[in-house]
């Protein structure tokens, strides 16, 4: 992976855990931890979608799309699983 294409990535994450957090209306994690949310959303996303039939297409946007509904579930367990 090339330079810009780290960043890229990194700056996906970002938007997507800062996304995420405010649609699920908790407190940010922070700069660090909205990052690490968002790289993780992305994660689900990319292994969730393909298995579902969902394609956003290719794109930053789709994938700040994508990366910020894995982020929203991802939340969303975090939640469950500190409830419980």
């Amino acid at each position: 992976m090339g330079g810009e294409s780290l960043l890229i990535f990194l700056l996906v994450g970002l938007i997507a855990g800062w996304l995420a957090s405010q649609l699920v209306r908790g407190g940010g994690f922070g700069l660090v931890g909205d990052l690490v949310v968002g790289v993780i959303g992305a994660f689900i996303a990319g292994y969730l979608f393909p298995r579902l039939g969902i394609s956003l297409g290719s794109g930053i946007i789709g994938a700040i799309i994508a990366a910020t509904v894995g982020a929203v579930i991802l939340l969303f367990i975090l939640r469950a699983v500190k409830r419980a």
